[in-house]
Parts: structure tokens; sequence; C-alpha cells
């Protein structure tokens, strides 16, 4: 019986989820078009900006960021690193679910970066849990462009403010679709900015959320290359240490 109840409340559960992701896009078309009749095409404009700002900051984050720290502290060649990781990169694209990419992510890590099992089943894991760079990095260009839309200047204080809020709000972000907007309510009420502006990119969000999986499933296998190496000095001089004292 019990077993029973708990089939019955899941299937309800997927019933429900199903019924507004098939809702969802007529519900974006409808925020974009009311958005583009009370502020005229300057919004799409402003829209179109406010994407572009994201894709180049996930870019120059992934290429100088996780290309120099892999090549400074994994000792790994970034265009190796990038050229085997890219299926996984395309993949996560695809799923826009960080979780849904981790075993792909493992097995890449393990089979073509050569990290060893142990450091990539702890450091993977851990970072699709708890390292969300990409969505950090949205909510915190979100915010501006919102707050720019309402005519709210940010003081430094609050700036800072916001920095601090998306890190951690990141950090406490499932590694599911979409759910980067839900975390973006905490980061606007940190700076009092009404959250129905999120209504404003809500329409473009979906393809945010596919590059910003890319960039945050990217960091976990970089973070692991850098651990492997890290462990593997600490290896060589521990048994340097012993042929030492022997």
């Amino acid at each position: 019986t019990l077993r029973t109840f708990i089939e019955q409340g899941n299937d309800l559960m997927t019933y429900l989820i199903t019924l507004v992701m098939k809702m969802a896009p007529l519900g974006a078309f409808a925020l974009i078009a009311s958005a583009v009749g009370s502020q005229g095409f300057d919004s799409l404009k402003a829209m179109g900006l406010y994407m572009g700002v994201v894709i180049l900051s996930l870019i120059v984050h992934s290429v100088l960021t996780y290309g120099s720290t892999v090549s400074l502290l994994g000792k790994m060649n970034p265009f190796f690193f990038f050229r085997k990781f890219a299926p996984v990169m395309l993949f996560a694209f695809s799923t826009s679910s960080s979780n849904a990419t981790l075993p792909v992510a493992m097995q890449t890590a393990q089979k073509e970066l050569k990290v060893p099992r142990s450091v990539s089943s702890f450091v993977q894991p851990l970072g699709a849990t708890i390292n969300m760079d990409g969505t950090a990095i949205m909510q915190g260009v979100a915010t501006v462009f919102i707050a720019q839309v309402y005519a709210v200047d940010l003081t430094p204080g609050q700036l800072a403010t916001v920095v601090l809020t998306a890190v951690l709000a990141s950090v406490g972000t499932a590694g599911v679709p979409g759910v980067g907007l839900v975390m973006l309510t905490m980061v606007l009420q940190s700076v009092n900015l009404p959250v129905e502006g999120i209504a404003l990119i809500i329409g473009v969000d979906r393809l945010l959320d596919m590059m910003r999986t890319a960039v945050n499933i990217t960091g976990d296998a970089a973070c692991a290359v850098i651990v492997s190496k890290s462990e593997e000095d600490n290896l060589k001089e521990g048994k340097e240490t012993d042929e030492r004292y022997a």
C-alpha cells in the first residue's frame, strides 16, 4: 500500500511537471509580448545586449580562467583539455543539466584526461553540486540588467552584495534546467530590486542556461585535473622522502 501511494505521488508530480513544461513556451511568449507592447522594440534590443554580455562573459571565463588554471596548476595543455572535453560540453549544452551530464563527464575525465577514478568520483560530483560559475555570472549580469531597466543605480556596496549573494546562491543551486532563475530571486531581493524583473529575461534564458551548464561542467573537470596533478606531486614527494630516510 505504501509503495502504491508513493508511485501514485510520483505519477502525479510527473504529470504536473509535464503540464507546466508544455505551458512554459506560451508563458514565455506572453511575457515577451507584454514587454514589447509596453516598452517597444527597445526591450528586444536590451535583451539582445544582455544575452551578448552573458555569452561573452561565459566564453572569457572558460578560456581564460579554466584554460590558465589547467595550464599553470594542472600542467596540461589547455587545447588538449578542451579538445578532449568538447563532446561533454556539447552534451551539457543539449541537456542543460549538470547532474545528467555527470556520468559522461566522469567517464571522459578518467579515460581521456587520465584523471584517477578516486579523484574524479569525488571532485566532479561535488563540483556538480557547489561549483556553478556560469550560474553566478548570469545572476550578476541579470541583476545589473534588471536594475538598469528599472532605472535603479546600484551603489558599490550593493554591487558587492550582488557578487556575494550570486556566489552563495550558485553554491546552493541544483544541477537541473532553469533553476538559476529561481535562485535569481534571492539575488534581486538582496538589493531590493523587483522580482518581477525576471520576466524580462525568462524568454531568452533557455539558451543561456544551456551555455552556462557547459561552463559549469567544464569547471568541474578542470578542478579534477588540478587536484589530480596535486595528488600526483604529493605522492612523488612522499616517495622521495621515504627513499631519503631509507
